[in-house]
């Protein structure tokens, strides 16, 4: 038992050779690495023995004890329980000879569940069969409750998730010894916490977080960029365009060096049509060779491929981005392999391509097996980490703080140290709709600080995509991570009348808008860990009556967001408790605890400021090009009396409380709204906001 953070402990159970390897090779290291971004422990603790058999390790108001006549573990707050499991010491053993470890928690008749990887349906997990090496079930290794505690096994190795038996959540784990860590504290405190231990990602770009536009299947860069320009015409703003498959660059057939694909004539005419309109560029590549190609050949020959039982090169069946051809992947555990494959993408860049896009978890047979040795579920795990890692070190690598974005749809142990998560693709109905806003707040009560939304998909018919629907879906999307337009001609805003794409206008407006909000949240995430868009139990454990709202969501701490998830133009919403909220649209002020049917128009969304914040806004802008990084702000909104800086890009505004008013510091030059009874006085560098009399 180790006391690894504030509220974190680590138990770890196994023969000694394994608890105490000495020295790690190479290989273990790697995979070390792979699931800790810090591994030393960092916490303070007193042991004590309550009775005979019984160890407790306490830390600050936390606890977890272990023992007693029926061998169990407890996790405690305050010297209350607030979780509790017995672990299998003695781990049945399988046909292979490998140990599957049993941890079985006993959940209350009403205690949630959530965390746990990606789900387009109910958040609570309860009811559900995971195991974390199959990709169609989207897992992820945390799993929480608002109770107070929280669980991930620390492992590369098969983990099963079985929480279909009522008051119960049993967690199986493959491997010679079991290595899991335990957390006490609210939803947040718990991301906080699980996010430093596993990695978090960095800073982004501005220009990322402006609109995207994914090109169709079978359209031409010619199509796109007429796309383009003709969105611009109508002032509706775009930032990246990203090709659609077939990988837009690949290796030669004959050399390790990079093409780029047929399907661009001219690829540097692009990048300067491309730069002309201030556009940046996106597309995918393969991580591997084509088979039938004389490099596929030297690379298996070479041992740069994954082999099959027999040493040869495993073939992967075709998928979109490879054309559906077969092709051989490439060896990420091999040092070399993964350095060529980063370099080649490096070039990529250097060329003209701002955001590689890679899809690389497989669902490896057995028999196939990496050069370090990893297999089965653990070269499952491994593999899109390493492709991830490769793509990521291409685009942030030379940059310090590491900046920049690679998209991939992966999901993997350490996948939030990546940015950006993309979303998933669904049918372009009020059900899809509904499900992609609850992928984004899954992963995100998983770790996952970033997901991006789809205004539809381009794989599903469009005849239910009404203008209403439309507008909703976008309206969510504006106030999320963000999102990208596709570029199907039926999907687009052309598509539909000039009323509707005046409120596409308005809300791509809104979007620019707060820029400098949503960049602020994605900077705080590098700092705590918590997602853009938060789910209900997450921001309020305390308030059961909360946690059902879940197709409402906080953006930051600063906004409620509540989407029109129907045909109508009423909503019901909820308020938490806790907090005092204000209306975006009217000014009014509403108590938390309150529930509210709202009229909302097709330019209007339910949004309310949380009570003591402040919300900091952009310039209207075509693209963030237009935005001088120097003044990012415009104007700010109080919702009551200021108590917390407000969340923004490079902030460097201050507040200050001091005899009833508040006083802040780098408000020069904005424009400032402040809430109905207060007032505004300037003085010099200075804004004093108090009550009005």
């Amino acid at each position: 038992m180790e006391a690894h953070a504030p509220g974190v402990y680590r138990l770890r159970c196994g023969p000694r050779a394994w608890l105490e390897p000495g020295k790690l090779t190479a290989r273990a290291q790697r995979q070390a690495d792979m699931l800790l971004a810090r591994h030393e422990a960092v916490g303070e603790f007193d042991c004590q023995s309550p009775e005979p058999g019984v160890w407790r390790l306490t830390q600050g108001d936390t606890s977890l004890q272990i023992g007693g006549a029926e061998p169990s573990i407890q996790l405690l707050r305050q010297d209350l329980r607030v979780a509790r499991a017995r672990v299998s010491f003695q781990p049945a053993v399988g046909d292979d000879g490998v140990r599957m470890w049993s941890i079985d928690w006993s959940l209350g008749d009403t205690e949630g569940l959530f965390g746990l990887g990606e789900t387009q349906g109910d958040p609570d997990r309860r009811g559900s069969l995971l195991v974390s090496d199959r990709p169609a079930d989207r897992s992820l290794p945390l799993a929480w409750t608002p109770g107070g505690w929280g669980a991930a096994a620390n492992t590369l190795d098969q983990v099963e998730h079985d929480t279909r038996t009522p008051g119960r959540y049993r967690v199986r784990v493959r491997g010679a010894g079991l290595d899991v860590f335990l957390f006490v504290g609210d939803p947040s405190e718990i991301l906080n916490q699980y996010t430093a231990l596993t990695g978090r990602a960095g800073q982004p770009n501005l220009w990322p977080m402006g609109v995207w536009l994914d090109q169709a299947a079978g359209q031409t860069v010619d199509d796109s960029l007429q796309q383009i320009r003709s969105l611009r015409s109508q002032g509706l703003a775009l930032d990246v365009l990203r090709l659609a498959d077939p990988a837009i660059v690949g290796f030669q057939a004959d050399k390790p060096v990079f093409e780029w694909s047929g399907r661009v004539p001219d690829w540097r005419a692009l990048v300067s049509s491309a730069e002309s309109l201030d556009i940046h560029l996106a597309g995918s590549a393969i991580p591997g060779v084509l088979q039938g190609t004389a490099l596929f050949d030297e690379w298996e020959d070479r041992g740069w491929l994954l082999c099959d039982a027999d040493g040869a090169a495993w073939v992967c069946p075709g998928t979109p981005a490879s054309g559906g051809q077969p092709f051989g992947l490439l060896d990420l555990t091999h040092k070399d392999a993964a350095r060529l494959w980063t370099e080649r993408h490096q070039q990529a860049l250097e060329d003209g391509l701002d955001a590689p896009v890679c899809q690389a978890q497989f669902d490896f047979p057995p028999d196939v097996e990496a050069r370090g040795g990893e297999s089965g579920a653990v070269l499952r795990t491994a593999y899109p980490h390493l492709a991830r890692r490769a793509l990521f070190d291409a685009v942030a690598g030379p940059r310090t703080p590491q900046e920049g974005v690679m998209l991939s749809r992966d999901l993997f142990p350490g996948s939030q140290r990546f940015a950006w998560q993309q979303g998933p693709d669904v049918d372009n109905t009020w059900d899809g709709y509904a499900r992609t806003l609850h992928a984004a707040l899954s992963v995100g009560n998983s770790g996952v600080a970033v997901q991006t939304h789809g205004l539809g998909s381009v794989l599903h018919a469009s005849r239910d995509m009404s203008p209403e629907l439309y507008l909703r879906w976008l309206a969510m999307c504006v106030f999320s991570a963000n999102f990208s337009f596709q570029g199907r001609p039926d999907l687009m805003p052309d598509a539909f009348d000039a009323d509707t794409r005046a409120i596409v206008k308005h809300w791509l407006q809104w979007r620019y808008r707060l820029l400098p909000y949503v960049a602020g949240i994605i900077d705080d995430a590098v700092r705590t860990g918590l997602p853009v868009q938060r789910s209900m139990v997450q921001a309020y454990p305390a308030d059961p009556d909360a946690h059902v709202w879940d197709t409402q969501y906080l953006l930051g701490p600063a906004l409620l967001v509540a989407p029109v998830m129907q045909p109508g133009g009423e909503t019901e919403v909820y308020l938490p408790k806790g907090d005092a909220w204000w209306d975006l649209s009217t000014g009014w002020r509403y108590e938390g605890g309150t529930r509210w049917t709202v009229s909302a128009g097709l330019d209007s969304l339910p949004v309310f400021g949380r009570e003591g914040h402040m919300l900091c806004l952009g310039p209207v802008a075509q693209h963030t090009g237009e935005i001088n990084s120097a003044r990012i702000l415009e104007e700010v909104w109080m919702f009551g009396m200021p108590e917390h800086n407000p969340v923004v890009m490079r902030n460097k505004i201050r507040v200050m409380q001091m005899q009833g008013s508040s006083y802040i510091k780098g408000l020069e030059g904005l424009k400032i709204l402040p809430s109905e009874g207060l007032e505004v006085k300037r003085r010099g560098a200075e804004v004093r906001i108090s009550r009005a009399r």
